[in-house]
C-alpha cells in the first residue's frame, strides 16, 4: 500500500467517524473496519463515473449493511459525486442529504435503500438478474452494451437474516456469477460477541447453496482484496461471497468492542485514533493531495462511459431496431394502456385472479420487458405469463421467475430487479403470505418504485383451508402504508384498471384478488381509474343509504340494493377498489360519490372494519370480519360471518328506524 493510499483510507475513516460524533449519533465500527476494502473495490473494480451516476453500464454498488452509511457518504463524497463536505457535516440531521441509512434518489449515487438488514442483499441479487436478463437480450457479438457487476456489502446482521439465506439458495440455483458479495466478518453483534447466537460457517453455507467462496485473512490488506476480485470475476459459473476478516472499530481505541458498533466513539477516542493512524488534520479536513488522488480515480469511470458510448454509437448503427427497443426499455416507455379497449373485455363470470391472469398475459404482448413471477404459486396466482419461457440459469431470456417458497426474499429481490433500470416487475403469492413480503413491500413504498405485487385468495372465500390461509387484518394492514396502493377488484374490469393503474402510477401497489368467481358488472364510464366510483346509483335525488364495498362483497351489496328496492328503499352501491385513489380525487368527486347530506352509510368487506369508519361516519355502520377465518365452505363462511345479501338488509333496515 501506497502512502497516498494509505491516507486515502484513512480519509474515508475520519471523515464517517467525525460525522458520527458530530450528529452525536451513528455508527462509527463499520466504516473503521471496512474502508480499505471499500476504497479497493471503488478505486481499481467498481465501474463508476461520478460525473454521470446514471450511467446505464455502471457497475452496482448495495451497501446491505446500512448502519453503515457513514462509509458510503465518504466515499460518495471523496470521488466527486457532489455530496458536499456540509452535508457530511449535517449528517442525521433534519432535511440533509445523509439520513441515518442511505436512501434511494434522496442521496446522489445511492442505488436502494437499506437498513433493514438483509434487503440490500437481496436487492443485489435483483439487480444481477436483471442485468443477466438485460444481457441476453440485448447483446451482439462484438457488442456487450450490458456487462456489469453488482456488489453488495453485507455484514454479520445481514447474514443472521433468514431472507439473506433466501436469496443466497436463488442466486445459487440461478447461477448469477456476476454478483459478488463482500461480507464483514468482523464477529461482533450489538449484543456483544457474535458466538453467543452465530456460530455456523458461513461460507460453507454459501457453498452448500452454489456460490463461490474466497476468504481473505485481513481485510485491510488491499493486495488480497484485489487478489479475490479477481478471482471472483475470472469464472462465469457462480455468485461469489468474498469473506473478509476485519477489525469492528479498526484504529480506535474500541477496536473489536460492541460499544463502537451504533454509538459515537467520544472526542478523547477520536484523538487516539487520530494518533494510531497518523491523522494529523482537524475535523471534516481534507488535504488537496487525497482530493486530487481520488479525482484522478474517478477519471476511470469517465473514460469507461466514453468507451460504452462508442461502443454503444457503432451498436446504433448495426441493431437499430434493437437499440431503438433497448432505448425504450431503459426510459421506461409504455403504450397508453387505457387507450386498448381489449383490455376491458370479459364475458361471463369469473374469479379475480383468473381475469387478473388474462389481463397479465394481454400486458405481456403490449409490454416486452415485463416480468415477473410466483413463490411457487404461478398455477394458483394465474400470473404465468404463456410461451414467454422461463428465467433460468439455462436460459436468461425468460419473462417466468420461479422464485420459489421464498415470499421475503421474493418481494425484495423484486425491488432490485427495477431499482437496476429497464425492467417492469411484479411478483405473486396468497394475499395471507404478504406478512411474510411486508418489510419489502414497505421499502417500496419508501423508495416510490412502481413494483406489483399480485396477491390472490384474498378472503375467507379461500374457505376450507382455514384462518392460517384466510386474511382478515392485512387490507387494514397494508392500507396503513404510506404511498402503497392497495387494490381490491370486484370484477375484471376492476382487474384491469388496477394493473393499469399499477404500471402507469410511480408508485408500488397491492392487488388482491379472489379466488372464488364473481359477476361482471355493467360500467357505463371509467370512474373505475378513479379508486371509488357509484357503481349502481338510486332513483332518487338523495339516496336512502350508500352501500360501500369492495371485491367480493361489491356482489352481495348489489343484491341486497334489489332486495331493499322491494322494500321501498332506494340504495346507491359505490365500489371502492383503492382508497388510497380514491383519496387522490377532488372533493368535490369524492363529495359526489359520497355526499354529506347521506349519512346512513353501509361498508361491506370481508376483513377487519378497521378503517372503514371514517367513510361510514358515527352514524354509519361497517359488515366485516374482526376474528380469524375457519375452516369450512366458502358459502358456508360467508353466512357465518354475516356477509350476506340478507343481513345487509336487515342491518339497513335497524339503521333506517334510528332517528338521525
Amino acid at each position: 500500500m501506497t502512502p497516498i493510499q494509505n491516507s486515502a483510507i484513512n480519509a474515508i475513516r475520519m471523515l464517517s467517524i467525525e460525522a458520527v460524533e458530530k450528529a452525536n449519533s451513528g455508527h462509527p465500527g463499520l466504516p473503521l473496519g471496512t474502508a480499505a476494502l471499500a476504497y479497493k473495490l471503488w478505486s481499481d473494480y467498481l465501474i463508476h463515473n461520478p460525473k454521470n451516476p446514471h450511467f446505464e453500464n455502471r457497475d452496482r454498488f448495495v451497501l446491505s449493511a446500512g448502519h453503515g452509511s457513514m462509509l458510503l457518504y465518504s466515499l460518495l463524497h471523496l470521488f466527486g459525486y457532489g455530496l458536499p463536505l456540509s452535508e457530511l457535516q449535517n449528517f442525521r440531521q433534519l432535511g440533509s442529504k445523509t439520513p441515518g441509512h442511505p436512501e434511494y434518489r434522496h442521496t446522489v449515487g445511492i442505488e436502494t435503500t437499506t437498513g433493514p438488514l438483509g434487503q440490500g442483499y437481496a436487492n443485489a441479487v435483483g439487480m444481477a438478474i436483471a442485468e443477466s436478463h438485460l444481457a441476453a437480450k440485448f447483446n451482439r457479438d462484438g457488442f456487450n452494451i450490458v456487462d456489469h457487476y453488482t456488489y453488495a456489502l453485507a455484514g454479520d446482521g445481514c447474514m443472521m437474516e433468514g431472507i439473506t439465506n433466501e436469496a443466497a439458495s436463488l442466486a445459487g440455483t440461478l447461477q448469477l456469477s456476476k454478483l459478488i458479495v463482500f461480507y464483514d466478518d468482523n464477529e461482533i453483534s450489538i449484543e456483544g460477541d457474535t458466538d453467543i447466537a452465530f456460530r455456523e460457517d458461513v461460507g460453507l453455507r454459501h457453498q452448500a447453496l452454489g456460490w463461490n467462496v474466497i476468504h481473505v485473512s485481513d481485510g485491510n490488506d488491499i493486495e488480497l482484496i484485489g487478489q479475490a476480485i479477481e478471482k471472483a470475476k475470472s469464472q462465469h459459473e457462480k455468485p461469489t461471497l468474498i469473506i473478509c476478516q476485519t477489525i469492528i472499530g479498526y484504529g480506535s481505541p474500541l477496536a473489536g468492542e460492541e460499544s463502537c458498533h451504533g454509538s459515537p466513539l467520544g472526542r478523547d477516542n477520536i484523538e487516539a485514533t487520530k494518533k494510531s493512524l497518523q491523522w494529523d488534520f482537524d475535523a471534516f479536513v481534507i488535504p488537496k493531495t487525497i482530493y486530487d488522488h481520488y479525482a484522478e480515480l474517478a477519471k476511470r469511470g469517465e473514460v469507461a462511459e466514453a468507451s460504452w458510448n462508442a461502443l454503444y454509437a457503432q451498436y446504433q448503427k448495426a441493431y437499430p431496431e434493437l437499440a431503438d427497443e433497448y432505448r425504450q426499455w431503459m426510459n421506461n416507455v409504455l403504450p397508453d394502456l387505457k387507450a386498448i379497449p381489449d383490455l376491458f373485455k370479459f364475458d361471463k363470470p369469473d374469479a379475480t385472479r383468473n381475469s387478473g391472469g388474462i389481463v397479465l398475459n394481454k400486458l405481456a404482448k403490449l409490454i416486452p420487458n415485463l416480468i415477473g413471477g410466483s413463490a411457487d404459486l404461478a398455477p394458483s396466482n394465474k400470473t404465468h405469463m404463456k410461451n414467454l419461457g422461463d428465467f433460468s440459469a439455462d436460459n436468461r431470456l425468460g419473462k417466468n421467475m420461479h422464485f420459489g417458497v421464498r415470499e421475503h426474499a421474493m418481494a425484495a429481490i423484486t425491488n432490485g430487479m427495477y431499482l437496476h433500470g429497464g425492467l417492469r416487475v411484479f411478483c405473486a403469492t396468497f394475499f395471507v403470505f404478504s406478512d411474510y413480503m411486508k418489510n419489502a413491500i414497505r421499502l417500496s413504498a419508501i423508495m416510490d418504485i412502481p413494483v406489483i405485487y399480485v396477491l390472490t385468495h384474498d378472503s375467507i372465500g379461500v374457505g376450507e383451508d382455514g384462518g392460517t390461509h384466510q386474511p382478515i387484518e392485512q387490507l387494514t394492514g397494508l392500507r396503513a402504508i404510506p404511498n402503497l396502493k392497495m387494490f381490491r377488484p370486484c370484477d375484471g374490469v376492476e382487474t384491469a384498471a388496477a394493473w393499469i393503474d399499477a404500471l402507469m402510477g410511480s408508485s408500488p401497489s397491492c392487488i388482491a384478488l379472489s379466488r372464488q368467481n364473481l359477476p361482471q358488472f355493467e360500467h357505463t364510464n371509467d370512474d373505475y381509474f378513479k379508486g371509488g366510483y357509484i357503481l349502481s346509483d338510486s332513483k332518487k335525488a338523495v339516496s336512502d343509504v350508500i352501500l360501500i364495498a369492495t371485491g367480493s362483497e361489491v356482489e352481495i351489496a348489489m343484491k341486497a340494493k334489489q332486495i331493499l328496492l322491494e322494500k321501498d328503499i332506494d340504495a346507491r352501491v359505490v365500489s371502492m377498489p383503492c382508497l388510497e385513489v380514491f383519496e387522490m380525487q377532488s372533493e368535490a368527486y369524492k363529495n359526489h360519490v359520497l355526499p354529506k347530506s347521506v349519512r346512513r352509510r353501509v361498508a361491506i368487506e370481508a376483513g377487519s372494519t378497521l378503517g372503514w369508519y371514517k367513510y361510514v361516519g358515527l352514524d354509519g355502520l361497517v359488515i366485516g370480519i374482526d376474528q380469524f377465518g375457519l375452516s369450512a365452505p366458502s358459502s358456508k363462511l360467508y353466512e357465518y360471518f354475516g356477509l350476506t345479501a340478507d343481513n345487509v338488509v336487515n342491518q339497513v333496515l335497524d339503521l333506517i328506524k334510528k332517528k338521525l
